[in-house]
């Protein structure tokens, strides 16, 4: 019997494709708090949840894998660079410096990312995160405009911002911690593959400019090697690093240093400007990457569940019911998982079939669960676990016109029967697997004969 093959959710799709193909770093505007809750309630306003089936899009699990080799290939770099004598810039020696985070980010990502994670978690209808759960275009747009330094306050005030427009589901506020440090981990690997390139690039500046110097020595040589040059392209990083190794050199003595600047005018450059620029990309990219393992760190020391009961408004609304507050969090997280199953549950009784939770049932679920305690006739019935967990789960199911799963149900007609439906299930169960066991050794046929 061969393995198991794990297959991934959407398997035809490419990590070339859409925002993925940007390798741009996820960086905009930096915004203070008031003007990220502004912008909260512009998304909230702006994302639309796909209805139906979702479409297909690249497994994010496959991403995560791909950037963590990408970032160990920079980090090897990095290292080889230092081996070698060279510098690194800042920015680079945060990576390898801090690398151990990245592999435990990375490892809590896989752990925490099983196949199907984000399958009901409302998805996002257009945009270049189109396909994508909602609670990744929150996250991106969170850690584009903070620059990626995640301080809880203006994290909890962004995600509250956000649900006076559209409120979030159970299973996005949970999932708001593992899809912030996709967006840091795929952030870094932007920045990684940034700072190889350019460090790519300098070290060619650098081995042209000691090509030129002994290409000089002799006749006409200067003058072939820069005709070389003229058929080569010139990115700016490369400039930069040319302009810098000649400084204060004479140009009748390096004819390079009157070609960089002819070659920089005919490009509407020039050389204070193209050094200029450098520094400002190697500055920016230093204090990103810097916040992205400062980040890295905090996510760590987060208490999540805190997190979650401060920013849920299906939390929040429990609260409203005597003595829920009281309760330990075990307690209180079985009434809000119970919530997210009846939700999905009523979600699939819809005639869209669309199948997803939205925070609108979760709502729709409290509040009947409120309600029904609002009526109850006994001190038990008075608590909203009544409906949810306890004897009348059964009442709210119906009264909600949910689509109670089959095995759900069979299991609720046992209980009826009490300790005579719990053994009888149990005997059967017991020997179903006897029976199978017995036709797989081949030793069914002899019972048979025994016991007929």
């Amino acid at each position: 019997m061969t393995a198991a093959r794990r297959v991934p959710l959407w398997p035809k799709a490419r990590l070339t494709q859409g925002v993925w193909a940007d390798p741009a770093p996820i960086r905009a505007d930096l915004f203070g708090i008031e003007r990220l809750e502004h912008h909260a309630i512009s998304l909230a306003a702006a994302q639309t949840v796909q209805a139906g089936r979702p479409r297909r899009v690249a497994n994010l699990l496959h991403r995560v894998k791909d950037n963590g080799r990408v970032l160990l290939g920079a980090y090897r770099s990095g290292a080889q660079t230092l081996d070698s004598g060279q510098s690194i810039t800042p920015a680079a020696e945060w990576l390898l410096d801090n690398f151990h985070i990245v592999e435990q980010q990375l490892r809590q990502i896989e752990d925490d990312l099983p196949p199907g994670y984000y399958r009901h978690l409302p998805k996002i209808a257009d945009g270049p995160l189109a396909g994508y759960p909602r609670v990744l275009g929150l996250a991106w747009a969170f850690v584009s405009h903070s620059d990626s330094l995640i301080a809880q306050t203006a994290l909890q005030r962004f995600v509250l911002a956000y649900q006076t427009v559209e409120p979030l589901t159970i299973g996005e506020l949970w999932a708001v911690a593992i899809t912030l440090r996709i967006v840091l981990i795929e952030n870094m690997r932007r920045l990684a593959v940034q700072i190889t390139e350019a460090d790519r690039l300098r070290q060619a500046a650098d081995a042209i400019v000691d090509q030129a110097v002994m290409d000089y020595s002799g006749k006409g040589g200067a003058h072939a090697f820069l005709a070389r040059l003229d058929r080569a392209e010139l990115p700016e990083i490369m400039a930069a690093q040319m302009a810098k190794r000649l400084r204060g050199i004479d140009p009748a003595q390096m004819p390079l240093a009157a070609w960089l600047d002819g070659r920089l005018q005919a490009m509407g450059l020039t050389v204070d400007g193209v050094v200029a620029n450098a520094q400002a990309r190697q500055g920016a990219s230093n204090v990103t990457m810097r916040n992205i393992v400062t980040s890295m760190r905090q996510l760590s020391e987060v208490d999540w569940a805190e997190f979650f009961e401060a920013t849920s408004l299906i939390d929040a609304r429990l609260r409203d019911a005597a003595g829920y507050a009281d309760m330990d969090f075990a307690t209180r997280n079985s009434y809000r998982t119970a919530v997210e199953m009846l939700a999905r549950q009523c979600a699939s009784a819809d005639r869209d079939g669309a199948g997803a939770a939205s925070a609108a049932h979760e709502m729709q679920v409290t509040e009947a669960a409120l309600s029904m305690a609002a009526a109850g006739q006994t001190r038990a019935a008075r608590d909203p676990g009544f409906a949810l967990i306890g004897p009348g789960l059964a009442a709210l199911q119906q009264d909600l016109g949910c689509r109670v799963p089959w095995r759900m149900a069979v299991a609720r007609r046992l209980r009826g029967f009490g300790l005579l439906g719990y053994l009888g299930s149990t005997g059967l169960v017991a020997a179903a697997f006897l029976f199978v066991a017995l036709w797989i050794t081949g030793a069914l046929g002899v019972v048979l004969v025994l016991t007929g």
